[in-house]
């Protein structure tokens, strides 16, 4: 290898390319072509996907001319594969794949809590719930089965998630998911903060991946809010609740920021909406007087918990309050957090836009959205030539040089 040759691999391990080893020496070999298939419900975040993925690979191509390291196929306009789930009259379907996937390396997307596809059933319209969206992403599976080299799913919020563990006479949903897709022969199974990544445990001898966003969506923070400072006598990590304290204390850590935490006191004598009403929010942790506030979980669903935890945090003096999550889900809508915004209780919510969202959210000054579509590009590059991922699902050092580039 030339000295130019080196300069130019050293660049591109700094960017993670990962056509070589770790150690810059052998060849990695490409599983097989990459063929997206983006289902329905992903499309439009699988089109930015795909855009990242062309510019990545042309760059490489570009910059580090060293054609025995490309496979045939491994540059093309269009890493995407289409495929239709035909609907039938009654609501029934099948999946159609319109192009050969033999012998590629298939990575199915996923987004089963996009409730704006909808389809025809007895000649209504059905919007797709995450049992229709499964259901599509299992059907692609099997019209795939024995012709692709591998099958990868991308499901970045995780199916059933919050049916993780068996209380009682319940069901355990998703650990049954998991056993059933590996039963259908996929390879591996990407997700993001899991709400317990515990369930991998259904599939130990599997290749199951939870990765953190913590990164992308502290890069967000630091572009898009003005005068953010996290110096441990401006800002506090809190956790809303006993579940989440895990991921709090890893956003307190990588910070150097004092942690406090909530507990829900529930009335567990009654069921409303599938869970035990909260009674109430008790604090414990140091005084938030004068201090902005990182209230972190994996999710926001309706919102209550959040804006409930905001009116008490503010009752406590405390400064700014920033509610951070990986998936903002707003199931009763926005209007209540666009008024807690006029209200001063809520500054930002910063979440990923790896499900789907509204058009209108996007034009609320209240949200920032974190952009994950260049670091699953990285993630489907690295996959396919399975190249060592610890950089990845790590992102520690990342955040720390990130923190080190503040002013």
């Amino acid at each position: 290898m030339t000295d130019k040759q080196q300069k130019l691999l050293d660049k591109f391990h700094d960017k993670n390319y990962f056509i070589y080893d770790q150690y810059g020496q052998n060849k990695m070999p490409a599983v097989g072509p990459i063929g997206m298939i983006c289902l329905d419900g992903a499309k439009d975040f699988g089109a930015k996907i795909n855009s990242r993925l062309v510019d990545r690979r042309n760059e490489y191509v570009t910059n580090f001319d060293d054609s025995d390291a490309f496979t045939p196929g491994f540059v093309r306009p269009d890493y995407r594969v289409p495929v239709d789930c035909v609907r039938f009259a009654t609501g029934e379907a099948k999946a159609v794949i319109k192009n050969t996937v033999r012998g590629h390396d298939l990575y199915i997307i996923c987004d089963p809590l996009n409730y704006s596809c909808e389809y025809k059933m007895f000649g209504q319209p059905n919007r797709m719930s995450p049992d229709d969206h499964y259901q599509d992403l299992v059907r692609t599976i099997l019209a795939a089965s024995g012709k692709a080299a591998r099958i990868n799913v991308i499901m970045p919020f995780l199916y059933e998630g919050r049916q993780h563990r068996k209380n009682s006479r319940e069901s355990l949903d998703c650990a049954y998911m998991l056993e059933e897709l590996f039963h259908l022969g996929i390879n591996n199974f990407i997700t993001f903060d899991a709400h317990d990544d515990r369930v991998s445990n259904s599939v130990p001898i599997s290749g199951f991946e939870s990765i953190p966003t913590t990164y992308q969506i502290l890069k967000s923070m630091i572009r898009e809010i003005p005068d953010l400072s996290f110096e441990r006598d401006k800002m506090m990590v809190i956790s809303p609740d006993e579940g989440a304290i895990q991921r709090s204390m890893y956003f307190a850590s990588v910070l150097g920021l004092p942690l406090g935490t909530f507990y829900k006191r529930r009335d567990y004598t009654t069921i409303r909406d599938g869970r035990n009403p909260i009674i109430a929010h008790e604090f414990l942790g140091d005084s938030v007087a004068g201090y902005d506030v990182l209230i972190v979980d994996d999710m926001i669903s309706s919102g209550d918990s959040m804006l409930d935890l905001a009116k008490i945090l503010k009752a406590k003096n405390a400064r700014r309050i920033f509610c951070v999550s990986s998936f903002a889900l707003f199931t009763d809508g926005i209007e209540r957090f666009s008024k807690a915004h006029e209200e001063g209780l809520v500054d930002y919510v910063i979440s990923t836009n790896l499900n789907y969202h509204p058009a209108d959210l996007a034009d609320q000054e209240w949200f920032i959205s974190a952009d994950m579509s260049k670091f699953i590009a990285l993630l489907i590059d690295a996959l396919n030539h399975n190249a060592s991922m610890s950089a990845l699902l790590d992102p520690t050092d990342k955040i720390k040089k990130l923190l080190r580039k503040m002013p």
